[in-house]
This record gives structure tokens, C-alpha cells and sequence, in this order.
């Protein structure tokens, strides 16, 4: 299992400003993932590998 972190080489900061609210140029939740061309979470498993094996729709949220 991969975690989203700043060491996947398809992450990066996100280029939106305060995407947690927080105003501060450090402080975030999300990371911008470059093959989902979208912002996931920060920390949590790969968003692109569960989407992958099916576990989630294209909105990033758990299928029933």
C-alpha cells in the first residue's frame, strides 16, 4: 500500500491557497496528486491506487 505523502513523485503542494482554512503557506490536508489531476488527502492511502483496484468512484469516495 502506498501512503500520499510529499514522496510520491506525482505530489505536490497544492497551488491553491489555504485548502484547510489554515491561511499559512506550510498548513494543509491536501496534496495535489498529478495522475489524478485533482487534490487528495494528505497522508492517507493512494487515492490513484485505490481507484485502480476499483474501491472508489471518481470522485475520490467509497463505492457501496
Amino acid at each position: 500500500m502506498r501512503w500520499c505523502d510529499l514522496g510520491c513523485p506525482e505530489a505536490s503542494f497544492p497551488r491553491d491557497e489555504a485548502v484547510d482554512g489554515a491561511g499559512s503557506c506550510r498548513t494543509f490536508a491536501a496534496l495535489y496528486c498529478a495522475r489524478l489531476k485533482r487534490l487528495v488527502a494528505k497522508n492517507a492511502p493512494c487515492a490513484a491506487e485505490a481507484m485502480a483496484q476499483g474501491s472508489e468512484d471518481r470522485d475520490g469516495r467509497e463505492k457501496d
